[in-house]
């Protein structure tokens, strides 16, 4: 070990903590003991001179020079998994890369069919990581990012897989029937449900089909993820806004429906970017080949 580079374990067990808040939960993920990441942590703390956690009772928080240390860390730590997956590539052990994805079109979309690009290319391993908000390669260690977007990012290349063209509003079948049955108008009384990244879509859609945007529709609860949405759609919570190409399995099968036939055109779409400046791997060019394949598919799909 080098002068002054802490121990590697002591380091994964200080990141683990923060990351998750606790010693006990750290040491789940690590699989080692409570008092082993405690030690683990404390003996780092007394190389370095600093306070990284303050203690009080069970709980444990970050003090701000720990906070800092520990996102550095987490940098270092993700960009040796990165290189640690390139030499497993170029020493002929089967060929790996690290997709950024969003959460929802991960699960719903690109997932289900990963089978396909398996079975096509067995030797390459595709690995996952959900990232909600826009980055820099240079910092992240992921060799390409599959997300939502007005456009390629600044500093990547990449390609516009599908657009997103329309959301529309869906809800449960039984709900929809008992506004029919109260003899209100479609949306009158129903829960609005939102979704936390695009705060102003109902008021969009509200305003492109000449209604008025009212408190009822504004105050209903907000969700992190599509998926959350369509969750509380399904359970009867609710009418959410959801892309069309999500909904439209679930409006095929009649588990949900459209309580109104309007919907919200927008400009957005799915990309799939990876870093300007550097040579991409063949594992890497086999995937956007394949992926540019599935979304051509779902484009003909499409309404």
């Amino acid at each position: 070990m080098r002068n002054g580079i802490p121990n590697l374990s002591a380091l994964q067990a200080f990141e683990a903590s923060a990351r998750l808040g606790s010693f006990s939960r750290a040491a789940e993920e690590l699989s080692l003991t409570h008092s082993a990441v405690y030690r683990q942590v404390a003996s780092l703390e007394a190389r370095l001179g600093v306070q990284l956690f303050t203690r009080v009772r069970r709980r444990i928080v970050l003090t701000d020079h720990g906070a800092e240390y520990a996102g550095r860390i987490r940098h270092h730590l993700e960009q040796i998994e990165k290189d640690t997956f390139g030499l497993v590539s170029r020493t002929g052990m089967g060929r790996s890369i690290h997709i950024a994805v969003v959460p929802t079109l991960a699960t719903t979309w690109l997932i289900p069919r990963l089978a396909d690009f398996q079975q096509a290319q067995p030797d390459i391993t595709v690995s996952l990581s959900v990232r909600t908000l826009p980055f820099q390669f240079k910092d992240q260690p992921f060799d390409g990012a599959l997300y939502h977007s007005d456009g390629v990012w600044p500093g990547s290349k990449g390609v516009l897989l599908f657009p997103e063209r329309e959301l529309v509003p869906v809800c449960a079948p039984a709900l929809a029937e008992r506004a029919r049955e109260q003899g209100s108008s479609a949306l009158s009384g129903m829960t609005h449900l939102h979704l936390a990244s695009r705060p102003d879509a109902w008021r969009q859609w509200y305003g492109a089909n000449g209604h008025l945007y009212g408190p009822q529709a504004a105050g209903g609860p907000r969700y992190e993820l599509f998926t959350m949405v369509m969750a509380a759609v399904q359970a009867g919570l609710g009418v959410g806004l959801m892309p069309r190409f999500l909904a439209q399995p679930a409006l095929d099968a009649g588990s949900l429906v459209m309580p109104v036939p309007q919907s919200l055109q927008v400009s957005q779409g799915y990309y799939f970017g990876y870093p300007q400046h550097s040579e991409r791997s063949g594992a890497l060019k086999a995937f956007e080949v394949w992926l540019k394949t599935m979304a051509s598919r779902e484009a003909a799909r499409a309404p």
